[in-house]
């Protein structure tokens, strides 16, 4: 391990975080400050409780989880694409530096991006809704564990991609309306019988269930199936990325 590398790699894009603090900060915290205005506030005073809880605490989870999961595909995606793109990773392939102190790198920065977003979204949402955490440390643990996962989608994504046009197409094409109709604004026990088998073939519900839970108590999933679902996808995402990097597969394109 070479402790070094990591850092010279999570500094580097960290750095790029402080320079672009308008697009990477500041951007998805006022984007989500107004689902909260808007579905919190104002729709959420007239409506009323899901599961005991008040609308407008109830989406709460389900807007960190959206954010986190566009921000983390879309941080990490853009991170490894970019050398690809002009030509530098050849540097990077050919240093003294093991996939994994990469993959450290990489992931760890677009990890810690996340989970800095999802806190100041949470900080941010106490000014329109109220809300409380019944399980504080499972909520820490699964807002990393999202945000760990889905950086490592993400960098998946950016090695597969060929074009900036292909960085948004999971992104926007798959993953948010995943989000969108994995519960983050109802509970799929809101749904007919059909309709909430069919969306539990979504793996976003049990990121956001899950996470739910860690709030308020209650989720459409048990939350071990939820925690399981996610070290699962977690797994798979370590297994695709060292096949990418033992064979070279779309690194040198």
């Amino acid at each position: 391990m070479n402790p070094r590398a990591v850092w010279a790699i999570y500094r580097f894009e960290m750095a790029r975080t402080w320079r672009t603090m308008m697009q990477s900060i500041v951007s998805p915290v006022i984007s989500t400050s107004l689902y909260f205005v808007v579905f919190g506030a104002a729709i959420g005073a007239r409506m009323g409780q899901v599961d005991g809880v008040g609308y407008g605490s109830f989406i709460v989870p389900g807007l960190i989880m959206l954010s986190i999961l566009s921000e983390s595909v879309s941080n990490a995606s853009f991170g490894i694409y970019m050398p690809k793109w002009s030509g530098t990773i050849f540097e990077l392939l050919s240093a003294p530096v093991s996939y994994i102190e990469v993959l450290l790198g990489y992931v760890g920065a677009a990890a810690t991006k996340s989970v800095m977003l999802g806190i100041l979204i949470l900080v941010t949402a106490r000014l329109c809704v109220p809300y409380h955490i019944a399980h504080p440390l499972w909520m820490v643990a699964f807002l990393i564990l999202t945000a760990v996962t889905f950086s490592l989608f993400g960098f998946i994504i950016g090695l597969w991609a060929e074009s900036f046009e292909q960085l948004q197409i999971v992104p926007l094409m798959i993953l948010t309306p995943l989000t969108f109709l994995g519960g983050a604004f109802y509970s799929i026990g809101m749904l007919p019988p059909l309709w909430q088998k069919i969306t539990l073939f979504n793996p976003v519900v049990y990121l956001i269930s899950g996470f739910r839970w860690s709030f308020f108590g209650v989720a459409d999933v048990n939350v071990t199936t939820s925690t399981a679902a996610i070290l699962g996808f977690l797994a798979l995402c370590v297994v695709v990325v060292s096949w990418i990097f033992r064979t070279g597969y779309k690194l040198k394109s």
